[in-house]
């Protein structure tokens, strides 16, 4: 993989509700540290939607000094980040780091990584994850990673970032279009559609040594990825039989099994987490709708019934939230629906959504629109309050996929 300067700005806005005042100052050694530790794990926890950052400009602290807790009370924050950055003999780093409870006043975690310098921007997503952890009670997200493809002129490349898009790195690059990317569920490959054939090919990409496998290239169209939780096999959509159809297919290729049998387009499935079901986009009805069946095939129910046009399913790894598109008034807008209740959401307000994705604690939602007439990545909290702009800076970026937690 060729690792690329950062791509990516990230832009908080909205308001959550009940946002967690946290203060966190400069580490010490920032300033001669390649990437500043403090402001990595501020954007990260702003972007989440649950804290609120509270100055901390000027404070001299490292993980070794007790705070005053008096002045951080008066500032309204209820926790305090401190820490250290420190280059060693071997050219790796030191990075240090306390949380602290401001109103308790006693510490909650202390903890110190060693990393190469290529791991500094690691070592603060991995602080990050901690500090949300401890005070929300939810696993972080912020060192699992994104797949995304954009395209500039002819040249399309499929990218492996940070949760924040920064770090990007080209896992695969071509003249011919790639969609449709997707984490198996062990982090290690992405499988994705190439059109390098001048049709739609399905491959298995190995995230760390490039080498990739053929999954499917049978007669006519080879689409739309979606790995079973074990990882053992995709669900895939094939033409091969005339219409577009829904198969499962193991995971190092061989012969596909049917399973559905309509006589209308069936696309874009989705396994639930427990692996029970599968959802899928089908205009079975007249329009496109999404609907759920056992993921051995059988009877579908239909799941969506607000609107006529709703397309990419995309499930949290908790199993209580489907995302998806509707087309509303000619607009592509992005939806959350609790799927207990069927309660809808529309949680934006652009209107060329798509390809939405749930962070693997179901907290945010990652997906690609257009802003100000850009293409760009955002990410959303899933009542639509907080919203984070990945902003890119060449060609169009376009399908995003949250990556799973990584095995530590």
């Amino acid at each position: 993989m060729v690792p690329v300067f950062a791509q990516f700005r990230v832009e908080v806005s909205g308001v959550g509700l009940t946002q967690l005042p946290i203060a966190i100052a400069s580490f010490k050694g920032d300033d001669q540290s390649p990437q500043k530790i403090a402001a990595i794990v501020q954007a990260d926890l702003e972007r989440s939607g649950q804290f609120r950052a509270v100055d901390a400009s000027g404070a001299k602290l490292d993980e070794t000094t007790p705070p005053d807790v008096s002045v951080w009370r008066q500032k309204a924050a209820d926790s305090l980040v401190a820490g250290s950055v420190t280059r060693l003999a071997d050219g790796r780093y030191d990075v240090r780091f306390r949380l602290w409870d401001v109103v308790k006043a006693k510490d909650l975690i202390a903890q110190s990584i060693t990393v190469p310098q290529a791991d500094l921007r690691l070592s603060a997503h991995r602080i990050a994850d901690l500090i949300y952890e401890k005070l929300t009670g939810d696993r972080g997200v912020f060192s699992t990673r994104i797949a995304y493809v954009t395209r500039a002129g002819s040249r399309h490349t499929l990218w492996v970032a940070d949760a924040d898009g920064e770090n990007s790195q080209s896992a695969l690059a071509s003249p011919e279009s790639i969609i449709s990317p997707a984490w198996s569920p062990n982090g290690l490959q992405l499988a994705y559609v190439s059109f390098e054939a001048r049709k739609p090919v399905i491959y298995v990409h190995d995230v760390a040594t490039g080498k990739r496998r053929l999954i499917a290239n049978f007669k006519g169209s080879n689409s739309a990825p979606a790995w079973s939780p074990d990882g053992r096999s995709l669900a895939v959509t094939l033409s091969k039989d005339g219409g577009s159809q829904i198969y499962s297919i193991d995971a190092n290729g061989g012969e596909p099994r049917r399973l559905t049998q309509s006589s209308g387009i069936d696309t874009e499935p989705r396994y639930s987490a427990d692996g029970k079901s599968i959802y899928f986009v089908s205009d079975r009805g007249g329009a496109p709708q999404i609907y759920r069946m056992p993921s051995s095939g059988g009877n579908a129910e239909r799941v969506t019934f607000s609107g006529s046009y709703n397309i990419s399913p995309s499930i949290s790894p908790d199993g209580r939230w489907l995302a998806y598109i509707s087309r509303i008034n000619g607009a592509f807008k992005l939806q959350v629906m609790e799927l207990s209740s069927s309660t809808v959401t529309s949680i934006t307000d652009t209107s060329a959504d798509e390809s939405p994705s749930f962070a693997p604690n179901s907290r945010l939602i990652v997906y690609a629109t257009q802003q100000q007439g850009r293409e760009a990545l955002m990410t959303s909290t899933l009542d639509g309050k907080i919203k984070a702009r990945l902003t890119g800076q060449a060609g169009d970026i376009r399908e995003p996929d949250w990556g799973p937690f990584m095995k530590p």
